[in-house]
């Protein structure tokens, strides 16, 4: 380092300006990626899309029919590719998302696009018995193309299934969340669909500007002149930012935490509050209140994690994580659960984990529970925690308040989206609200972290920062006394293993608390829930059970809106698609929670894999079986689960039918949609370095002054929501950084490991 000056300096490489890094409006769909596929490639493409969402006639309007007549014959009349669906999936194939089947995908297009690839992909369908007997994809007719695609869905042939959900969920993601200029969808009035909370007065900075944070004041932008860094910076008693001979920019902090979700905002708060000098790296942007839409699709693609298309390697598991400041904490459902009894033995028991069995530990859970106003008293439940609460109590099922960090009056269906009034008290509110306040830590979004910088101890390295890199393109460098990783059980392992660490438990032991769904229709005409009801609207998850006592298995109740509801519901055919879709306002979904024995690999977003062990499907179905059998009891008119070939059923008939479909089926196939909102155990907690790859304290074992601070360090799958657990873990984790930050002096002969 030579230099403080910072003066004429600019930050910004000429192939990536400044203003490359400019974040995405929360109102506008996300940026297109280029379509890179072929004529023929596209072809194939939109033959599939328009088999899925053709333009058909609306069907007559029946008795129970309460839609927008106008709405019903518009959402039949328009395909995907009138709705211009098949160039944004095109671009998502090219290389707009990152899995490997997306280079399945496309050889499978082009294979579509010949008679012979389409004789091999969709078999007799193909014949005809006039010349031409076998055609492409494209030319056949829609009642021989909906019989191939269908066939698709449950072929034995598994790469079939695969493509078939690929192209399925991403057609019906967009169709169903896309917004035009006036932020409306053309299908929303048929489904009863009202778009953003009608409560939230869009665009009004007047009206919530007494919601602002003060955190966007610890927002340092590093597409501003390197002189206002500075300035920030000394105001806040940083040491003065300097330069290398390269101009590399370098910052200095007492601890660089990377990633501001649940662990690293605890992490920040706790330590900021310490009095050390606190920079937190995250890769997500920061949305304030008044920035906020409530609409679907921008928002996926802005603050979660892979736009909201992440999914295991063979897609039979769809992964939903948060990609924004303040991560998960900022777009979950509220739940606010402490961690388990049971667990907590476990983990100090039979993991020799002391900590879980400590007074440390209950210390912790209680002031993480009272910073987040942890209550379970809600004034109205929503519709899909009304019906678990009434089925479960007419099935003799036990069910339970789930504490919650919203007050009482927290009726919002839309906080997978952010909380419109801060009312949900997320990392914003919370942690990092204290990390501002403190005046003693700052938040970089918009960057990256690339590899933990490393200098020679006397046993083993040390770790002294990280290199960064922002969306504008160019690196620098943090120096720390201290580095703190809470990127996720997704993203810690791949940048541990950037770094050079090689514990053999580093992106091993990946839990997913696999869910699968039932549904159950109510229609206005049934009298309950009340007909202004809606099943996207209320606290979203309020109230749970354990089916049978069991330990192992929860129903519980999701946040469902169009694009994420027509993702997972079966594809029978295009107008059966279009009746469930039309039933989606009055629709109930309950899923079943597995605490999953069986385990996975992340290499994220390379790789992803997860595997069910015996017990994880047992339990899963024995939590579908009781989910339906909940709906039933509630009252529903019909029930079903999401299985592809779209099993449903009325009345105690076929409800047993339903339910012996459960029994009999595999899950884990891709036939049955999974999807996890929570991951765990990557990078596992061990009292070894044999059996983890951090210590008990959180520091890594293999890197001296390299802690941990995120999900990714669980010993096993936690079996309910993690929120509370991660913040209680990294709140313990944060008093160890704090002695060391208090006794640690700094080694400058160390060479870099860069």
């Amino acid at each position: 380092m030579v230099s403080s000056k910072v003066s004429n300096v600019s930050l910004a490489t000429p192939s990536s300006p400044a203003t490359a890094n400019k974040k995405q409006s929360l109102w506008e769909e996300s940026p297109r990626h280029h379509n890179s596929l072929s004529k023929r490639q596209m072809e194939s493409l939109v033959a599939i899309c328009d088999t899925l969402l053709p333009s058909m006639d609306p069907p007559p309007r029946d008795s129970d029919d309460s839609g927008d007549v106008d709405g019903v014959a518009s959402f039949y009349r328009t395909s995907a590719s009138m709705a211009g669906i098949t160039e944004r999936v095109g671009g998502i194939i090219s290389g707009g998302m990152i899995h490997p089947q997306m280079a399945l995908l496309r050889w499978a297009l082009l294979l579509l696009s010949t008679w012979f690839g389409t004789l091999v992909l969709c078999g007799r369908h193909s014949l005809s018995p006039r010349f031409p007997f076998v055609r492409r994809f494209a030319m056949l007719e829609q009642d021989k193309r909906e019989e191939i695609v269908f066939s698709w869905s449950s072929s034995s042939f598994r790469h079939l299934r695969m493509m078939y959900a690929c192209v399925k969920c991403i057609t019906m993601r967009f169709y169903f969340s896309q917004v035009n200029e006036k932020e409306e969808n053309p299908s929303w009035k048929a489904i009863g669909y009202c778009g953003p909370d009608p409560s939230f007065v869009a665009k009004s900075q007047s009206a919530i500007s007494h919601h602002e944070s003060p955190l966007k004041s610890t927002l340092l932008h590093l597409n501003n002149p390197p002189e206002i860094i500075a300035g920030k910076l000394h105001q806040a008693g940083f040491t003065s930012p300097t330069f290398t001979l390269n101009s590399m920019l370098t910052l200095h902090c007492d601890a660089v935490i990377i990633g501001s979700g649940s662990g690293g905002s605890v992490a920040a708060g706790v330590l900021a509050a310490a009095g050390h000098k606190i920079l937190v790296i995250e890769k997500g942007d920061y949305y304030s209140p008044s920035e906020l839409s409530l609409l679907e699709g921008p928002t996926c693609s802005a603050m979660y994690e892979g736009g909201g298309f992440a999914a295991t390697d063979n897609v039979s598991m769809f992964v939903v994580a948060g990609a924004t400041v303040g991560g998960g904490s900022t777009i979950n459902w509220s739940a606010s659960i402490p961690t388990p009894q049971s667990v907590r033995r476990e983990w100090c028991d039979e993991r020799r984990l002391e900590l879980f069995g400590s007074k440390a530990y209950d210390l912790a859970l209680e002031a993480v529970c009272r910073r987040l106003g942890v209550q379970s008293r809600v004034n109205e439940e929503g519709f899909n925690s009304a019906v678990l609460r009434r089925g479960c109590e007419a099935a003799g099922y036990d069910v339970a308040d789930v504490p919650c960090n919203a007050p009482p009056d927290h009726y919002c269906g839309w906080c997978q989206f952010g909380c419109k009034d801060r009312k949900k008290k997320s990392a914003l509110v919370t942690w990092l609200d204290d990390m501002a306040s403190s005046g003693n830590g700052f938040i970089l979004p918009g960057c990256q972290a690339v590899k933990i910088v490393k200098v020679s101890g006397k046993k083993r390295p040390v770790a002294a920062g990280v290199v960064v890199e922002s969306s504008a393109g160019f690196q620098f460098t943090i120096m720390s006394k201290v580095t703190i990783v809470a990127c996720g059980a997704l993203n810690t392992p791949r940048l541990l293993k950037r770094s050079g660490l090689r514990n053999r438990h580093i992106g091993k032991n990946l839990h997913l608390h696999p869910t699968v769904m039932a549904w159950g229709y109510f229609p206005e005409s049934s009298g309950w829930p009340e007909k202004t009801k809606r099943s996207y609207e209320g606290g979203i998850l309020t109230s749970m059970s354990r089916p049978n006592g069991s330990n192992n298995v929860i129903l519980q109740t999701p946040a469902l809106h169009p694009g994420i509801y027509a993702a997972l519901v079966p594809w029978v055919s295009a107008s059966d698609f279009r009746l469930r879709m039309r039933r989606f306002a009055r629709t109930a979904h309950i899923f079943a929670l597995v605490r999953d024995q069986g385990s996975g690999a992340v290499d994220y977003p390379g790789n992803l894999t997860h595997q069910l062990a015996e017990d994880d499907e047992k339990g899963l179905k024995e939590g579908l079986e009781a989910a339906v059998r909940v709906l039933e009891a509630a009252g529903a008119e019909e029930v079903g689960t999401q299985w592809v070939g779209g099993d449903k059923g009325k009345g105690r008939e076929g409800v047993e039918r339903v339910v012996n479909g459960v029994r009999k089926r595999r899950i884990g196939d891709v036939r049955t949609p999974m999807s996890s909102a929570h991951q765990m155990g990557s990078c596992r907690m061990g009292v070894t370095e044999k059996v983890g790859a951090v210590r008990p304290d959180g520091e890594a074992w293999e890197v001296e002054g390299l802690f941990l601070a995120d999900t990714s360090i669980f010993p096993t799958a936690l079996g309910v929501n993690p929120m509370v657990t991660v913040q209680a873990v990294a709140y313990c984790i944060a008093q160890n950084v704090d002695e060391v930050l208090r006794r640690k002096t700094v080694d400058s002969s160390g060479a870099l490991y860069l």
